[in-house]
């Protein structure tokens, strides 16, 4: 039986009734609503419809990842045309890839060439393109730059001195009066944005991937354990308890709001920090994500969001001219100046117009180039299940459910037994 959720969201859907009369289509397009989402893809998808002759309607889709793909999972298992253009996450090719339309007969191979080469292979299974890069992501780390400067601090290289910092600042504020400050804030809710930020944790400490690219289960080892353990000691001394429940949004509304010095996020954040109304505007640094000690790297999370046309449309040409539309190179351009959301094609991280809305994607150029991948590619369609055992076990630790070794174990044993013994 469909949850409640599920039910309501497909019948806000069925209501677009999907037309093609006199050689103008309606297209359904799936977007998500984290920061200006929602705003662009409508704005955008105007545009193409006032450009084509077309009629675009926006279907509104949860924030969470995970409920989103249980609501796709739902409409696309059916054959449901509800939804011709569905955004999905860069992890999600190979749990859905066969119910999408190969698009490499709807862009031109120089267009194709112009994104990022690792996204396009991501994208692409047995030989079919089944979506186009709409704006990619990384982890990102910003920090309260008047504070970190009042405070006489430096921007923190490893999480420890991230945890020292942070301390500082922390119990400085609150000294000031301020019972509502917090020293960092960042995604600790059980669903997919924890396994970015705990596999973030990871990879910087040299703990691997949780499963590696020949499918060897590596998550339980010295590194990554200590890296948990190190997150769970924040959670109540500079990060509120609360944390264990924020996605990206809550985060953010504590961070904006002028009540947290660090805050780990996605470069979404960066146009709303410093919007008109925020209460930090101005007053906002952006760097990668510490290093897992000296010994450690900078590592942020693979994200990111793909357009991808269903097969079930009827009306596949108009749904793909859509795609191909949105994920262009001044379609791009304009979300990258609006709603800092990173572009996939290179040549725009050297558009002055571009750095200039957005600094901080020349300085991290390298970190949204070898932010590292979740094991969605070797794990395919068993990725959720891998995911949900993980950000579990962590969440686990952090709420103070037993500690990281005994958790990280049960994880590892509960992989070998999803894959039969390491072969996914």
């Amino acid at each position: 039986m469909k949850s409640t959720f599920v039910t309501a969201c497909l019948t806000a859907a069925s209501a677009f009734a999907l037309s093609s009369t006199a050689g103008a289509a309606t297209i359904a397009i799936s977007c998500g609503a984290v920061g200006m989402e929602l705003e662009l893809c409508k704005t955008g998808s105007d545009a193409w419809a006032a450009q084509s002759g077309h009629t675009v309607n926006i279907v509104s889709t949860p924030n969470s990842t995970t409920e989103r793909l249980a609501l796709y999972q739902q409409i696309l298992s059916a054959g449901g045309t509800d939804i011709d253009v569905y955004q999905i996450d860069v992890i999600w090719p190979g749990i859905l890839g066969s119910h999408f339309v190969d698009l490499s007969g709807y862009v031109d191979q120089p267009t194709v060439d112009a994104h990022f080469q690792p996204i396009i292979s991501n994208n692409t299974i047995d030989g079919k393109l089944l979506a186009m890069p709409w704006f990619t992501d990384a982890g990102v780390l910003y920090y309260r730059a008047d504070l970190v400067e009042e405070y006489d601090l430096e921007v923190p290289e490893t999480w420890e001195q991230l945890t020292a910092a942070a301390s500082v600042i922390h119990d400085g504020e609150r000294a000031k009066g301020n019972d509502r400050f917090w020293g960092f804030v960042w995604q600790g809710r059980a669903y997919e944005g924890l396994t970015c930020d705990a596999l973030e944790w990871i990879d910087s400490h040299n703990g691997g991937t949780i499963v590696e690219a020949d499918g060897d289960i590596t998550i339980n080892n010295p590194k990554a354990i200590a890296a948990v353990d190190l997150a769970a000691g924040w959670v109540g001394t500079i990060s509120p308890p609360g944390v264990l429940n924020y996605a990206e949004e809550e985060a953010r509304g504590v961070f904006q709001s002028g009540n947290a010095a660090f805050m780990r996020n996605w470069p979404y954040a960066w146009s709303l920090a410093n919007s008109p109304d925020s209460a930090i505007r101005g007053k906002v640094g952006v760097a990668a994500l510490p290093r897992g000690g000296e010994e450690g790297k900078n590592t942020g999370t693979l994200g990111g969001w793909q357009l991808a046309v269903s097969r079930y449309s009827p009306n596949v040409d108009a749904a793909a001219d859509l795609v191909a539309f949105l994920t262009s190179y001044e379609e791009q351009k304009r979300r990258a100046i609006v709603g800092s959301y990173n572009p996939t094609i290179g040549a725009l991280y050297e558009d002055s117009e571009v750095l200039a809305a957005t600094p901080f994607f020349g300085d991290l150029y390298d970190t949204f180039t070898n932010a590292v991948a979740r094991p969605s590619g070797v794990t395919s369609a068993k990725y959720n299940e891998v995911s949900s055992a993980f950000w579990n076990a962590v969440h686990a630790t952090l709420s103070g459910n037993g500690d990281a070794a005994a958790n990280l174990a049960s994880l590892e044993r509960e992989l070998t037994r999803m894959s039969r013994g390491g072969r996914w």
